[in-house]
């Protein structure tokens, strides 16, 4: 990052780890750059340097940034064929424990969490879980808590839900309000909901499985190996991990460690301490 825009974008970064203590700083270069430059039209600013003065300032400008940088592009049983691997491979390996815990972390505004809620209560399995669902923005944790998605995607969700091999009628699971649906609160019974920052904070608990899918790609290749090592950290022995579709667990710290459950949909299984 040596052109003009590039070192006002680091110096932006590392203003906002300064004052408000999130780190971007290891984020893939690119697309925390498209990202930060695509707030100066909303904001009226002109450049970076000028849009960096008012983050610093404005705590609410630092919000919207915020929801900018980290992204949170999701929908209920996105890539369907994961669920899949989850309802049957995953979910047997789960029921072998008399109480699994599950970390969904990254889990945004909670589609994945809510999809994963599901098939565990159609499996008999839900309320032998605990689910942490983590992320580091607390705004949309909230959006997470309270269950709410827009009615505009529940076409798109319902086909995902059948295409995973959802054993009810979808329909069941929310009830519409206006512009938005409300998922049934029974699926939240047993999901803690709390801020943790991947990048920053360290494990603070051992799981059955881990969810980290769709998260590391917008990372540097250091970052990603300070998260898998967390991640490894966290998992118990025979434990499973799920990683998205563009990521891999291919010359991460502990490629040796996992076996392959999935290759298509990226799931492991930790086979080594």
């Amino acid at each position: 990052m040596d052109d003009p825009e590039a070192q006002e974008v680091r110096r932006l970064l590392e203003g906002v780890r300064a004052r408000y203590g999130y780190d971007f700083c290891d984020y893939a270069e690119a697309s925390i750059r498209r990202r930060v430059v695509s707030r100066l039209e909303p904001e009226g600013v002109p450049d970076v340097s000028r849009l960096a003065e008012r983050v610093l300032r404005d705590p609410e400008c630092f919000e919207r940034l915020l929801l900018a940088l980290a992204v949170h592009s999701t929908s209920m049983f996105r890539d369907p064929g994961f669920f899949r691997v989850l309802r049957d491979q995953v979910v047997a390996l789960l029921g072998t424990w008399p109480h699994a815990r599950i970390w969904d972390a990254g889990c945004s505004t909670g589609e994945e969490l809510h999809s994963l809620a599901i098939v565990l209560e159609e499996e008999g399995l839900l309320d032998r879980c605990r689910i942490y669902a983590t992320d580091l923005d607390e705004k949309v944790l909230r959006g997470a808590r309270r269950g709410v998605i827009p009615l505009a995607d529940m076409r798109t969700n319902t086909a995902n839900y059948l295409e995973a091999g959802g054993k009810r009628d979808f329909s069941s699971y929310y009830s519409a309000q206006e512009d938005h649906v409300v998922l049934d609160p029974r699926l939240r019974r047993s999901v803690i909901f709390a801020p943790h920052n991947l990048v920053s904070d360290g494990s603070f608990n051992e799981f059955h499985l881990i969810l980290c899918r769709n998260v590391m790609i917008y990372f540097n290749r250091a970052l990603q190996d300070r998260v898998h090592r967390l991640i490894f950290a966290s998992l118990a022995r025979l434990g499973v991990l799920a990683l998205g579709r563009c990521e891999s667990l291919r010359f991460t710290p502990h490629e040796a460690d996992y076996e392959m459950m999935s290759e298509a949909e990226r799931v492991y299984r930790k086979v080594r301490e």
